[in-house]
Order: structure tokens, then C-alpha cells, then sequence
């Protein structure tokens, strides 16, 4: 009797990874040929079962060796008996589980959420990863979204018309250690807006549409290096994960060549044990100029492959690009070009990371700081500051917004000229960056004027290191206006509308005589004059500004 998924083709689509630029798995799509049948996969968890079990055998018989992400509604996976034959065709297929990207989908709405919680507890043990998949276009709660605790979440690609709830999720992805994709990409303009947004995984139509065979050729528009804001920690080894080729440490030097030679794009195999924790490592080169020597391939072929390996660099995946080097940098100088393995908290491989990506990256972070900072204090200017603004309003965080200039400083340059008025400036942006703290960020947006952004608790010292130093130019004395805004959790909603605040603070700031600070919060009206003509004395170092 013929089955319900007799007619249910598969196709691949390519999930790309926006730092590097290759493919970092492929989703398993079913494709129906007549009927209906996800609409029943949706109200039946068994066949929804039968269907992932299916996707992972259209997979094995292309012979890719791309991780997978296969498709299962909430309801199955909350039906946790139901995944049995998931798991069957993974070992059939000789896949590692931890290959597998298990992308949970809507509906949830009547889904056991104590059941589902407990499913990906199981399936997370048992090396599975776990994706949120139709985040914006779906019914996940957010509590059970926090819940999952997914390594994986992928937004629909119309929330990128909403920046906010975008910003909300990258900060969320960030809290729990998940990447961040975004599915559904059309255009390059959609894929830029994901690059800003802080995706680090897409796919759609822009990419690669889906295709019956497997491809890892993908279009990646050209993007800006400075498209990704970069942590002051560095940038998370997570964005520059590929795909790890593994082979058991039985594996065979006869394997590992057919491996090799079969897959051009493959730079090195990561020998695993039965638990997929690296124990050695093949360097492309090294291995196929052995295998190539004079009887190299008699000598080799039949014996363990390990005996051509050498020991495996590893990192956490929770680890900086910079930590990454630091590894690279600790070994063998001959094995620089070595992939490290990346191993999530079980030790267990879970990919490469090539060292050419990592310095390209960070080379290009540092280019593009250095071409934001303002050449006459080295300081950067008004976009970085603005990116940590948008930062803080997305972790909802309170902080202070300040606005510093020189009072009449033009007349300082007419008056003592131009070298006086530029030393002036340079001696501002030393006393601002020495005062800062950790967490202060001060800018220089051009001529006089300068940004800082702070937390409340360290306004105090830093506004009396600048308003209270004998400020001279050409033997002129100059004084100082200080303009801030005390901006609360939600009180605004970006950057822009706490500069709109900022403004007339800075106005009320220089009509005030002699080094002035007017201090507002956003969202509340008028002002509190806290230094200039008929303002109330500084107050002490230890008082904060968070009440």
C-alpha cells in the first residue's frame, strides 16, 4: 500500500555564513509533490518524524558533508517518541549528532511547554543542536523562547523592517550564547540589513535557492567591513565557524585521501573519537605531500591516519577571534595555516575555524576604526558612539549622554590662532580619556565639540576633571559647557531621540557664564543647572545620579 510519503521530494538550500562567506550547513526542505502533507505532518508527530528521518537519508545519498538542519514541528519534538526515527536514520547515515541542527518550528500554541522543555533537554544530550525556527512569523512565546535556550535562532526576514525588535533579539542571542539568522533573504538591500542587524547566518533566494542537489556554491554580496559592530572583546569565534570534516580516529590514511581528494574546498580532517572529541588533526598539505612521496602511498595507505595527524588545537566556542590567535600563536610556527577546532562544552568538535578568516577580519575591524578616528585626538567619532547608545537601549541600560565644547571657540582661534586652538582640543581629549572609566566612551565629533557616554554613578569626577582644570589657550583663560542627558530603560527608543534631548541642554549650557553643566533626563520636563552663574556648588564625589 503506497505510503503518505511516497511522493515528498527533498531539496537543499544552503545556510550561509555572512562573515566568511561559505556555506555553514544545509536545510533539508520536504517538497510535496502532491497534496498536502505538512499541513498533516502539523497534526500528526509520527509522520513528521518519518519526514525528518527521511530528510537525513536524501542527505546521505548525496554524500555532503555539510552539517544539517532538518525541519520538525513543536508538537513532534514535545512527542519525544516520535523522533525515533530521526535518530535511527542519523546513525544509519553515519552522521555524528551534533551534525544535526534539529530547527523547531510553529505552531506552539497547545504544545506541552513542560514536554517540549524536557524533549530538547534529551535531544541536547544526546549531541543534537536545537534552532527557533519562524521567529516573527510564528507563535513562540518569548518565556519559552528564553526557555530553549536554542544555539540557533532564525528571524523571518520581515522583521527587518523593525530595527527594534531586531536589536531585542540579537541582545537575546547574545544573553544566551546562540547565533543569529535570517531566513528569507531576496535582495542584497535585505541582506545588508541583516549584516547591520548583527546576523551572522542567512539564506534565500539571494544566496541559493533551494536545489535537488547539495551545492556550496553560493552569491555573497560584497559588504562593508564596517557593516558588523565589532565587541571591544573582539568579535565571537562563533561567527567564524565553517564546517568541520570528521573522520573516527580508526579512520584509515586510504580514507582521509579519498576525503581530500573528493573535496577540494576541505583544508584538514579533525580525527574524533566515539564521543566527537578531537584527537588529532590532518593538515591538508602536509598529509597529501606524505601520501605523495616515494612509496608514501604503500608505506600509508592501509595504516591509521592518525600516525599523519598531530595533536588538535582546540577553542571553546564561547571564545574571542583574538583568543583564537593566541592559541595559533603558542604552538608550532610550521602550523600556523592549521584549522582549529572549535568544541562546544562536552569537548565535542562542532567545527573549524581558519586563521586566514580570523586576520582578515580583524585586520579589517582595525582598518576601519582607524579610518574613524579623528585625526587630531585619535578619537573616535560620533557613529561609535552612537552604535554603543543603540547598545545600551537594546540591553536596556541606563546611561548618560554628555555633550562637551570649548565656550567661544572661535574667538579662541582668532584671538591665539589655530596651533593654540588644536593644542587645546588634543589636551581636552587627553584629560576625558585618562578621567574615563571602563565603561565610558568618549568621542570627538569634529572642531570643539566632543561626546561622552557614561554611566550615571561616574559623572561627577569626570564633569570636574574638565570643568575644573584651568583651561588656557595662548595664555587666554577658556572655560568649558557640559551638556547631559540621563537616559532611563525606555525612556528613549534610540540614539537619535537621545540627541534630540541632548539639544536643548546644550543651548540652556551655553547661556549660562563661566564653565557651565546642565543636566536633564530623557522624558522628563526642564532641567538642573549644576554649574555656571547662579548654580548650586559641585556636589561630592561619592553622590551618584542614579536616583
Amino acid at each position: 500500500m503506497p505510503s503518505r510519503t511516497d511522493t515528498v521530494r527533498f531539496a537543499f538550500q544552503p545556510v550561509v555564513n555572512l562573515t566568511t562567506g561559505g556555506v555553514a550547513a544545509l536545510e533539508i526542505l520536504a517538497r510535496p509533490e502532491s497534496g498536502d502533507i505538512l499541513a498533516q505532518a502539523r497534526r500528526d508527530p509520527e509522520l513528521d518524524g518519518r519526514l525528518a528521518a527521511l530528510a537525513i537519508r536524501a542527505a546521505a545519498r548525496k554524500e555532503t558533508l555539510l552539517p544539517l538542519h532538518v525541519n520538525v514541528f513543536a508538537g513532534t519534538l514535545a512527542d519525544l517518541g516520535r523522533l525515533s526515527a530521526l535518530r535511527n536514520a542519523v546513525r544509519e547515515a553515519e552522521r555524528l549528532p551534533w551534525e544535526v541542527t534539529v530547527d523547531i518550528g510553529p505552531p506552539y500554541t497547545h504544545v506541552p511547554q513542560h514536554a517540549l522543555l524536557e524533549a530538547v533537554a534529551v535531544v541536547r544530550e544526546e549531541g543534537f543542536r536545537i534552532c527557533a525556527d519562524g521567529i516573527g512569523d510564528g507563535d513562540v512565546p518569548l518565556r519559552l523562547l528564553t526557555d530553549l535556550a536554542p544555539e540557533l535562532m532564525k528571524l523571518d526576514v520581515s522583521l527587518l523592517s523593525r530595527p527594534a525588535a531586531v536589536r531585542a533579539m540579537r541582545t537575546l542571542c547574545e544573553q544566551l550564547g546562540a547565533l543569529l539568522s535570517v531566513e528569507g533573504v531576496e535582495t542584497e538591500l535585505q541582506c545588508a540589513a541583516a549584516v547591520s542587524a548583527g546576523a551572522q547566518l542567512a539564506q534565500g533566494e539571494l544566496f541559493a535557492p533551494p536545489a535537488r542537489l547539495p551545492s556550496a556554491d553560493v552569491y555573497v554580496p560584497a559588504l562593508s567591513p564596517g557593516a558588523v559592530t565589532t565587541p571591544r572583546s573582539g568579535p565571537s569565534v562563533r561567527q567564524f565557524v565553517r564546517p568541520a570534516a570528521l573522520l573516527p580516529t580508526t579512520a584509515s590514511a586510504g580514507q582521509v585521501r579519498a576525503l581530500l581528494t573528493g573535496s577540494p574546498d576541505v583544508s584538514g580532517v579533525v580525527l574524533v573519537n566515539p564521543s566527537g572529541i578531537p584527537v588529532r588533526s590532518v593538515h591538508r598539505s602536509r598529509f597529501l605531500l606524505s601520501m605523495s612521496g616515494r612509496y608514501g602511498h604503500a608505506l600509508y595507505a592501509d595504516r591509521p591516519a592518525a600516525r599523519l595527524g598531530d595533536p588538535p588545537r582546540t577553542v571553546g566556542v564561547d571564545a574571542t577571534a583574538w583568543e583564537v590567535l593566541d592559541v595559533v600563536a603558542d604552538g608550532d610556527r610550521d602550523r600556523t595555516s592549521d584549522d582549529v577546532a572549535v568544541v562546544d562544552r562536552y569537548g565535542r568538535c562542532v567545527g573549524v575555524v581558519r586563521l586566514a578568516d580570523l586576520v582578515r577580519a580583524l585586520s579589517e575591524s582595525r582598518v576601519e576604526e582607524a579610518a574613524g578616528l579623528n585625526p587630531l585626538t585619535r578619537l573616535p567619532g560620533s557613529d561609535a558612539i552612537t552604535g554603543e547608545v543603540d547598545r545600551r537601549i537594546a540591553d536596556r541600560r541606563m546611561f548618560a549622554l554628555s555633550w562637551l565644547d570649548v565656550d567661544h571657540f572661535k574667538q579662541v582661534n582668532d584671538g591665539a590662532g589655530f596651533a593654540a586652538g588644536d593644542e587645546l582640543i588634543r589636551a581636552v581629549g587627553r584629560v576625558l580619556q585618562v578621567s574615563a572609566s571602563e565603561a565610558t566612551r568618549v568621542g570627538h565629533i569634529g572642531g570643539d565639540d566632543f561626546l561622552v557616554l557614561a554611566d550615571p554613578d561616574n559623572l561627577v569626577p569626570l564633569a570636574a576633571s574638565v570643568l575644573d582644570a584651568p583651561w588656557t589657550a595662548g595664555g587666554r583663560a577658556v572655560t568649558m559647557s557640559l551638556a547631559t542627558v540621563v537616559c532611563a530603560p525606555g525612556s528613549v527608543s534610540d540614539h537619535r531621540q537621545a540627541a534630540a534631548c541632548l539639544a536643548p541642554l546644550k543651548q540652556a549650557a551655553k547661556a549660562l557664564n563661566g564653565a557651565s553643566w546642565v543636566l536633564g533626563r530623557a522624558g522628563l520636563p526642564g532641567h538642573e543647572v549644576r554649574r555656571g552663574t547662579g548654580a548650586a556648588p559641585m556636589e561630592p564625589y561619592g553622590q551618584t545620579l542614579t536616583g
